[in-house]
């Protein structure tokens, strides 16, 4: 044996001959999680990643000096989703006061973010128009550089509630299993403030190091102003403040704190905004200037480092915090069953290479409640004194302090977000696991099948889609997804998924209804709330392989949130217009039924499509034509050229939709096979399996009335349009005339100006159409509505004639009753036919006659042949294979403002990443934002005059509602 081989067969025993035994060696310490560890105990507010609620993802750069911006985009070739590629943030760059910090995002609709850096110095981030370019409202160029002044605690206050409107939020949930089907319940809890005096606004408040609570409030002038108060004397290092958290309770603020020497504060402030009385009636609501002031009241103190037996063998880094939670009081079940706010702390230990083997990684979560109007007792000392008639002093009541029992969690707590109106809190780990705790008991929850009732996915299958390591984490405002930054310093998205290799195996039975009813559920909050839900749309779209998972979504959608579908007695369009909900559906549909901007879209993707843009349309040229008061006196946005020419634009794409519905039903009235379905009972519910094989959505857009109501408000914009387009065009032609008339060398003052002229010239030339007669159009519109009303009171007198009572002679609750049945029938008929169903079979006849008399009367009134041969690419409606190849060959887009052809230089779909569009053009000129939800794209245009700039600001959405990304120049790509 060589003296290698000889070596190697004496490691193999010990001194004694026996056999050397491997011990199970510890993980390798990770580094990165201890640094992370020692920047959450050595501040409370230490936030690197941040989800808004319309969907930016900021994160602090891997050097810590700026910032990264990110969002979820559908991808334009094939409607997948994915996380974008990061956009660095111009406007925050490097001060004195150190690395960045912390980062907040405010509840607003147009979000606004707080940026910290290390001394805590502010800057103040609005993200009104795209999802990654942001302007600044407030810069931190004049706060001191201060190590006092760190920022240990921060908390931007809610929304306030509408007035007149019920102090509550709705939470839909759970879906339980009762009578073959889900029925959704819902509940409510308490929407408390203080919250800011002007509705839609919020205001940011920070505790700092020294004890002081910081309010950033915006003044009514809109500029940030800022008042303080000292929440804690700090007379040594002992008293400074290292942890605090912030929530609203009962239109009060409270506040836990958490010091070096080990103590837990929980103070109550309260806000008065104090606004001054308008010294006239001329002065207009909201304009006054804002004088808060901030009042404090001492509540309770304890010490946050109350260990246990379980820790006696722990390192002192037990004795150090990594988080600290506020937590207000809840509803428990039915209104009156409150629980008080709770005090949440966590504190982790992470074992060295040198600790004792049986110690692990663990986390411990303390409790203590906060029990108001507690009765105090003298202690028996004081008893044995007496008092005079036997009675003794009335002591005051007191707040105190509860502990509840400890939670050992053996893994470490990178993140705690309460969820579910505060009812759910969920714990982030270092190992990229997440856990649900109920709030009340804190039991683990979600962790079980359950499809008897269904709060969350997770209890009908779904999972993350991977537990990578992490130090950070930021969960989507559906909570359905979350962001994580990892050990390497790179963001990751991680999403839930269903596990299935065939969804069409796979989902069957109970389980489809039950990930119907759970999707319905995690999607309601945003629905309500308008927030963004766009990672929900990419947990449902494996799905759509299944063709009716869709239409089954969307109908229990509008069953649980009670979303008004039928407008067929509606003669106002307001209502409707302002559907949010129903929007919400549409652009569910839309998207589902986006297979790429250079594929057909679905049958009912088309339908939603066209309904969606046709709002739009209607919306802008209302806005456009009621001037705002602030307006009035500065300019009107009909004496704007750009908003006139954006007006024409929408005019044009109006007139095209009506011309080309006109085409189709023309078509129609042409086939045999449909004209066959009409005069057949037998036949007629195969009407839309029919339509939907030729790919028409015509029949359907006229037939539902919600979609009817969109088309009769358009017609009645155009008509407003081409009134007004004539009498400003006659106008500027006499002032011509007149000026040339009184004088041979008139002066540029008294000609008209061209742009503005010109414009108006071309809307009349847009909402005059030679194709069609859009009066003509709206009537035969009117008369489908009427058939439709009429044959609704027809086809359903029988509900109200049970019992014997004839139809409209009901009365009391026999009356009511027969209303509600009525009301039923129709909406089940109209979201039938949203959802791209038959007509009911009492329609048959009534479209007999609507074609073979009021279709036949309108075409002798048109030239068919001019219809055919119409170009209406503007409405992207062509999707047979040979019109789409010539689209993508030109690289044509379709501006969603202007209604005005956009073309890229360089081809789409080649190339990969951020590249794989190309340049957009060689030449300077505006860069495109792109819908991140239906792909749709606009040039990236400014508003310089209040006009145009108050018109502008109706488009910060794409018509989908989905939110718009600022594309990179020269790509097509985010």
């Amino acid at each position: 044996m060589s003296g290698m081989d000889s070596a190697m067969a004496l490691d193999e025993v010990d001194l004694f001959g026996d056999p050397v035994i491997d011990l199970p060696t510890r993980p390798p310490l990770s580094k990165k999680l201890q640094q992370r560890l020692d920047e959450l105990r050595s501040r409370g507010c230490s936030q690197g990643i941040a989800w808004s609620r319309q969907g930016t993802i900021a994160s602090v750069s891997k050097d810590g000096w700026s910032l990264d911006l990110r969002f979820l985009r559908c991808h334009p070739d094939n409607g997948a989703w994915e996380l974008s590629g990061p956009t660095p943030c111009p406007t925050v760059s490097p001060t004195p006061g150190g690395p960045i910090c912390h980062m907040a995002w405010a509840p607003t609709s147009s979000p606004e973010l707080a940026v910290i850096d290390a001394v805590g110095r502010i800057t103040i981030l609005s993200f009104s128009i795209t999802l990654n370019r942001p302007y600044t409202v407030r810069r931190w160029d004049a706060d001191p550089v201060d190590d006092l002044q760190a920022v240990v605690g921060c908390y931007w206050l809610p929304l306030g509630m509408a007035p007149g409107r019920q102090q509550f939020h709705v939470m839909y949930g759970p879906a339980v299993w009762m009578q073959n089907e889900y029925k959704f319940e819902n509940s409510v809890n308490h929407a408390y403030g203080p919250w800011h005096p002007n509705m839609g606004k919020s205001a940011l408040l920070c505790v700092t190091t020294n004890g002081s609570l910081k309010l950033l409030f915006s003044q009514n002038s809109n500029r940030i102003e800022e008042t303080s108060l000292e929440l804690e004397s700090v007379t040594s290092s002992d008293d400074l403040m290292t942890h605090a958290s912030i929530c609203s309770d009962k239109n009060t603020l409270l506040i836990a704190l958490a010091t070096t020497s080990r103590q837990l504060k929980v103070v109550r402030v309260a806000v008065q905004w104090s606004t001054p009385q308008p010294a006239d009636k001329q002065t207009p609501p909201g304009s006054m200037p804002l004088s808060p002031h901030l009042k404090e009241k001492n509540v309770a103190v304890t010490s946050w480092f109350q260990h246990g037996p379980s820790e006696s063998s722990l390192d002192t880094s037990m004795a150090q915090l990594s988080h600290i939670e506020m937590l207000p009081s809840c509803l428990e079940g039915s209104p009156t069953s409150e629980v008080p706010p709770v005090v949440l702390t966590v504190r982790s230990h992470v074992p060295s290479d040198d600790s004792p083997f049986d110690q692990e990684h663990q986390s411990i979560i303390d409790r203590w409640e906060v029990l108001s109007d507690q009765a105090q007792t003298l202690h028996s000392a004081f008893e044995q004194l007496g008092f005079k008639n036997g009675a003794g002093p009335q002591l005051p009541t007191m707040t105190r302090l509860n502990k509840l029992e400890s939670i050992i969690v053996p893994k470490i707590i990178v993140s705690i977000h309460s969820m579910q109106l505060g009812k759910v809190i969920c714990f982030a780990f270092s190992d990229g696991t997440v856990q649900y705790r109920d709030r009340f008991t804190m039991n683990e929850i979600y962790n079980e099948h359950n499809l008897s009732s269904i709060m969350s996915p997770h209890q009908v299958g779904f999972q993350f889609t991977n537990d990578t390591p992490c130090l950070q984490v930021a969960f989507s405002p559906t909570n359905c997804s979350f962001v994580q930054i990892c050990e390497d310093g790179s963001v990751k998205w991680n999403r839930m998924y269903y596990p299935m290799d065939d969804v069409n195996t796979a989902l069957q039975g109970s389980q489809y209804n039950a990930v119907l009813a759970a999707l319905s559920v995690a999607i309601s909050p945003a629905a309500i709330q308008q927030t963004n839900l766009d990672d929900v749309l990419s947990i449902a779209r494996p799905f759509t392989q299944k063709s009716d998972f869709t239409y089954l979504w969307i109908r229990t959608i509008v069953n649980m949130l009670k979303i008004p579908v039928d407008y067929s007695e509606e003669s106002h369009h307001d209502q409707l217009v302002r559907n949010s909900h129903l929007q919400v559906c549409l652009s569910i549909l839309n998207h589902l039924g986006f297979h790429g901007e250079f594929q057909p879209r679905s049958f009912g993707g088309k339908f939603a499509m066209l309904a969606l843009n046709v709002r739009n349309i209607v919306i802008l040229i209302t806005i456009a034509n009621n001037t705002p008061v602030n307006l009035k006196e500065k300019l009107s946005p009909l004496d704007d050229p750009e908003v006139v020419e954006a007006l024409a634009g929408c005019a044009k794409w109006a007139v095209d939709l009506l011309s080309w519905l006109t085409d189709c039903i023309f078509n129609l009235l042409n086939q045999p096979t449909f004209l066959a379905m009409l005069g057949d009972a037998k036949r007629f519910p195969e009407l839309s399996s029919y339509l939907q094989s030729r790919g028409d959505v015509s029949l359907h857009l006229l037939l539902c009335s919600s979609t009817r109501g969109f088309l009769s408000a358009a017609c009645r914009r155009l008509t407003h349009l081409e009134s007004l387009s004539n009498r400003a065009t006659q106008f500027y032609e006499r002032q011509v005339a007149q000026s040339l008339k009184d004088s041979d060398h008139p002066s540029a003052s008294a000609r008209p100006t061209p742009a503005l002229y010109l414009a108006y010239v071309k809307m009349q030339r847009s909402s005059s159409s030679t194709l069609i007669k859009v009066q003509e159009f709206e009537k035969l519109v009117s008369s489908l509505s009427q058939e439709i009303r009429s044959n609704y009171q027809r086809s359903l007198a029988g509900l109200t004639s049970k019992g014997g009572r004839p139809q409209g002679q009901g009365s009391g609750q026999q009356g009511n009753a027969n209303d509600h049945l009525i009301k039923k029938a129709q909406t089940h008929c109209e979201l039938d036919m949203l959802l791209a169903g038959n007509p009911p079979p009492s329609f048959r006849e009534a479209l007999y006659k609507f074609f073979h008399n009021n279709v036949t009367a309108f075409r002798n009134q048109t030239n068919p042949s001019e219809l055919y041969f119409a170009n209406f690419s503007l409405l992207e409606v062509d999707d047979d294979s040979k019109s789409l190849a010539a689209k993508k060959a030109r690289g044509l887009y379709i501006d969603v403002f202007k209604r005005a052809a956009l073309i890229s230089s360089v081809k789409p779909g080649k190339g990969s990443g951020n590249s794989a569009n190309g340049a957009l053009s060689e030449e300077t000129g505006p860069q495109w934002r792109r819908c991140v939800r239906c792909a749709a794209v606009m040039e990236d245009v400014y508003g310089h005059r209040p006009g145009f700039t108050f018109v502008l600001a109706q488009q910060r959405k794409c018509s989908c509602g989905g939110n718009w990304g600022l594309l990179p120049k020269g790509s097509l790509l985010c």
